[in-house]
């Protein structure tokens, strides 16, 4: 059956059913402890067999495990982006599902309203979740390669005349994405400018260079490093050339530019230049993972959960 919010909420009624289903997610049905990664553990009963008393007195339904090696007790969030939380498990579950199932992502406004938070814990609680999606094993992209760049922004004519940069300033963010055509995987990266060393240093670190082939448009900033590929290939959009016999252009990048500006100008209006590598982030995840159904990408994003990201952190 398909998996939706509507079947989800009925298969997750209770804490214990939420943990349940997160150590399906992590951990395929064998526990390990994130201290010493040991698969001998056992499970922790609670008396009653149902509840647990916490230090302050109260219940819960949290499930604990043993390692016997180290003798640690942990649970399923121990040492990841959900670690001390004081939001109902239940509540995280939901809202990982509509992070991977939303298009156009989640505004915290949308998650506060929605589940009874407050705005610094929605907020908080989302940067977490797009922390989760920006983990990744990062081998070498290899084959086609298309690469191009935008900018993230507000327009100067649309502010307030107190608040209006002057005339040479630069009111915008430039992203720059490339994309595997055999994978359909994209990577972006907020950057400083889109000079020439900007990209040798991007494609360096993400391109397999010596036996790939790089499409790009006619921007100066790709000559120098186009040197290095097996093949450079370029259209010029000036001329209305979008295409050619050797490339099919930078299309897949202006398509994933397109979805990228859509989710943050409709769902979450304004974006700080500080935090925006995370929404690139999220929005390369499921752009990445496009083939996969909303069940399955939460069963992907189930893996990456490990790291936390503190609220100072974030913050900072």
């Amino acid at each position: 059956m398909k998996t939706t919010i509507a079947s989800l909420s009925r298969e997750i009624l209770t804490e214990s059913d939420a943990y349940l289903y997160l150590e399906n997610l992590r951990w395929h049905g064998e526990a390990k402890c994130p201290k010493c990664l040991s698969t001998d553990v056992h499970y922790v009963e609670p008396t009653n067999g149902v509840s647990r008393t916490t230090a302050g007195g109260s219940q819960s339904e949290r499930r604990v495990w043993r390692c016997r090696p180290c003798r640690k007790q942990f649970s399923v969030l121990t040492g990841t982006i959900m670690h001390a939380t004081k939001i109902s498990v239940r509540t995280w579950v939901m809202v990982i599902f509509e992070m991977c199932a939303s298009k156009n992502g989640v505004a915290a406004r949308e998650i506060e309203r929605k589940y009874g938070l407050c705005p610094r814990t929605a907020w908080h609680m989302l940067h977490r979740i797009r922390e989760a999606m920006s983990h990744d094993d990062f081998t070498l992209f290899r084959g086609d390669i298309i690469a191009d760049e935008t900018w993230i922004g507000g327009e100067p004519k649309f502010m307030h005349a107190s608040k209006r940069p002057s005339a040479h300033a630069r009111t915008k963010t430039p992203v720059v994405t490339i994309i595997n055509s055999a994978t359909g995987e994209a990577r972006s990266q907020v950057v400083k400018n889109v000079g020439a060393g900007t990209m040798r240093r991007i494609m360096i670190d993400n391109v397999e260079i010596g036996t790939s082939t790089l499409h790009t448009d006619s921007s100066l900033s790709y000559n120098d490093i186009g040197w290095y590929f097996a093949a450079h290939h370029m259209v010029n959009h000036a001329k209305g050339e979008y295409t050619t016999e050797k490339s099919h252009g930078t299309n897949k990048c202006e398509n994933y530019f397109a979805q990228l500006k859509r989710g943050l100008k409709g769902t979450h209006i304004h974006v700080d230049p500080i935090h925006l590598h995370r929404y690139v982030n999220e929005f390369d995840y499921r752009y990445s993972t496009f083939e996969l159904t909303d069940a399955e990408r939460m069963a992907d994003l189930g893996t990456r959960l490990a790291g936390t990201l503190s609220y100072a952190e974030l913050k900072a």
